[in-house]
């Protein structure tokens, strides 16, 4: 009697691939499970608000010091829109979502886990582009909150000296916006840092460079210096809150400024997506 085998090959030939959705349901849970995250993101926001509320209550505080001229100037330049998000304030936003963003990868390389993970799903750039789509897609609505809560907050304190904007004042939606949009960039920066170095204290120290000391280094004293120093997240994101004419001897538009983010995103996200490579860490 002869016995007939199944090849190894054929067994859970009929098991069903993981779909695109279903890894990114899987990363969403990943990152709903751990509590240091949710706390990263809450100490994020209360010191972006806290800076930018301390801002505009200083400002009602010294108001009556201020004389009419003053006062009517202050209103009538957008100081307030300045208020709304103040530079102290993205920076920390800038670095504290560049590190959430290296953690997302670089927690995984650490643990080992992320060798569990491509074991499951050995289609490597799927999981990375599912873990993309989680970190921009929470970081976006965590960037829409804290912007909108900074500007409700710091507008409601400056209306008590009459001196609040609506959403609806030339370039308060562009303000809101730009800050909102510079959270989920720069934690794209910090994936693909992350996944490109794959060390912690080296990934938190490029992290920093790239996005708080290259606009820095490169100032608008010379013309090749400017333009090097637009094609920064800081820089565009301080020419989209700019109010009036730029006071610059290289000035650019708020549109140059936006294909910044753009470019930063796209690349920032296909570097993370493509740069997981066939070993384990």
């Amino acid at each position: 009697m002869t016995t007939t085998y199944a090849a190894v090959d054929e067994l859970g030939a009929d098991e069903p691939r993981a779909r695109f959705h279903d890894l990114v349901a899987a990363e969403w849970i990943k990152l709903r499970s751990l509590r240091s995250t949710w706390i990263a993101y809450g100490a994020t926001a209360l010191a972006v608000i806290a800076f930018n509320a301390g801002t505009a209550y200083d400002t009602y505080n010294y108001w009556p010091e201020r004389s009419a001229a003053d006062r009517a100037d202050f209103v009538r330049a957008g100081i307030p829109l300045q208020e709304a998000f103040t530079a102290n304030a993205v920076m920390v936003m800038m670095l504290a979502l560049g590190a959430i963003g290296a953690v997302a990868i670089l927690g995984e390389y650490s643990t080992g886990t992320i060798r569990t993970t491509f074991a499951a799903v050995p289609a490597r750039r799927s999981v990375m582009a599912a873990k993309t789509v989680v970190v921009t897609v929470v970081c976006t609505v965590f960037g829409a909150i804290v912007a909108g809560a900074s500007f409700g907050l710091t507008q409601a304190i400056l209306d008590g000296r009459d001196a609040g904007l609506s959403i609806g004042y030339p370039g308060a939606l562009r303000v809101v916006a730009a800050s909102a949009l510079l959270a989920p960039v720069c934690a794209l920066a910090g994936m693909a840092i992350g996944s490109v170095i794959r060390h912690t204290s080296a990934t938190m120290v490029a992290s920093v460079v790239a996005i708080l000391v290259l606009p820095m280094v490169f100032t608008d004293g010379r013309h090749w210096s400017a333009v090097a120093g637009h094609a920064t997240l800081y820089q565009a994101w301080s020419r989209l809150v700019e109010v009036g004419s730029p006071r610059t001897d290289f000035p650019w538009t708020t549109g140059g400024a936006w294909t910044v983010y753009a470019v930063w995103a796209l690349t920032t996200a296909v570097l993370a997506v493509t740069s997981a490579q066939r070993r384990d860490q």
